[in-house]
């Protein structure tokens, strides 16, 4: 009996390392393999930032046409909706007591221009004959005095003449700017009156063409102190870029013409005004535009892409750093708008450091991981004036980010 319990030991022993060796496989397999991340080390760069401003177009020019002279309208000259040039006539009214106030002023030229020859020959002979004592000094006085009233009585005729001929030339109505015109007002026969109220038609220049943008008092003086204290730098004539009001970029900068010394107290905003080419007539006035203006540009810059950034329900931001050792971190990270797809960092991360971008959800704070390495992000440029719409989508995306 004793020797039957002795030969059970070996083999509970022999058991009890077979239950071990399974409990230690299973471990091993809940473990799991280590984690793989793509992470992405980050690089300071120089980037340009812009803000997105909404706006409205205005045209370039704007005439209203009116009447200086009284009359029927004989004639319509122009197509409603139509494009007109400088000078172009728009309307004929009815001239015929114009033109006759014209022939009586030129009849009284003539009239005065003979006359003022009597005179010269008047005042010719007087001098001669004065020299002989056979007319006195007060005669040829007189013809002299004669003489310079006939110049001055031609001189008025002349300046009759010139006035006839203004209002002749006003009863043909004329376009004072180039550009597109508008609804007529008016109709053949219709009876219009020297500077009324209501305009004829109106006519506005459109290529190029304003947009007015709108900027927050509290936003431009963000920007001085980030100018002021070096944190950026100031970025002169960068091309604007214009997103209709559907989204999609305009193919066409624009170029910042001036900013408004004083703020709008009902709306505490400042206008820009930017100067945009128009050639095709995209923009029509009265349109709601945004556009991405620059801002400045930011020398040693750090940008991590978006979705290496979390963010909890307080607002509160953070990043996934690997350590050392392949270490998985949490870091709190402060943001301040987006370039193209990246976020621009304030502050918590620094050049060099790892960012996971890819495999969030497979880590923890404290694991171990392998990490495999992607492309940093790049900085955004704005296009150049005489690119067109495919450089001008990069800017768009810009605009897109600050709208975040």
């Amino acid at each position: 009996m004793l020797q039957k319990k002795k030969s059970l030991v070996p083999g509970s022993l022999l058991l009890a390392a077979l239950l071990l060796s399974a409990c230690g496989d299973k471990q091993q397999q809940m473990q799991g393999p280590t984690p793989e991340v793509t992470v992405v080390t980050l690089e300071s760069q120089p980037v340009t930032l812009t803000r997105q401003l909404p706006g409205r177009t205005n045209p370039f020019k704007v005439a209203e046409v009116r009447p200086q002279v009284n009359g029927v309208v004989r004639e319509q000259l122009f197509k409603e909706g139509g494009l007109v040039e400088a000078g172009e006539a728009l309307y004929q009214l009815d001239d015929r007591r114009y033109e006759a106030n014209y022939d009586s002023a030129k009849a009284s030229l003539a009239r005065a221009e003979a006359q003022l020859k009597i005179s010269k020959l008047n005042a010719d002979r007087s001098a001669e004959l004065v020299k002989t004592g056979a007319v006195s000094k007060q005669e040829y006085d007189t013809a002299i005095a004669s003489l310079q009233q006939a110049k001055a009585d031609v001189a008025a005729a002349r300046a009759t003449v010139q006035g006839s001929k203004v209002e002749l030339d006003f009863a043909r109505i004329s376009s004072p700017i180039s550009g597109r015109i508008g609804i007529s007002a008016v109709t053949q026969g219709a009876l219009v009156t020297a500077n009324q109220s209501e305009a004829l038609a109106t006519v506005q220049q459109l290529d190029p063409i304003y947009v007015d943008l709108t900027q927050s008092v509290s936003e431009m003086l963000s920007l001085r102190k980030a100018l002021a204290a070096g944190t950026m730098e100031k970025t002169d004539d960068l091309p604007v870029t214009i997103l209709l009001e559907d989204g999609s970029p305009y193919p066409h900068a624009g170029k910042l013409a001036f900013s408004e010394v004083s703020v709008d107290p009902t709306t505490g905003s400042v206008r820009l005004r930017v100067v945009v080419p128009n050639p095709d007539h995209v923009l029509l006035p009265g349109m709601y535009v945004r556009a991405s203006v620059g801002s400045g540009q930011r020398e040693n810059a750090i940008l991590v892409p978006q979705q290496g950034i979390a963010r909890d329900p307080k607002g509160n931001t953070t990043a996934m750093v690997v350590g050392e050792g392949n270490t998985v971190e949490v870091r709190p990270v402060q943001v301040s708008q987006t370039v193209g797809s990246a976020w621009l960092v304030e502050s918590g991360l620094k050049a060099g450091d790892r960012v996971i971008v890819e495999g969030l959800q497979k880590v923890r704070p404290g694991a171990v991981v392998n990490a495999g390495e992607a492309a940093a992000p790049a900085a955004v440029d704005l296009p150049a004036p005489s690119q067109t719409a495919e450089s001008s989508n990069s800017s768009t995306q810009d605009g897109d980010a600050n709208k975040g």
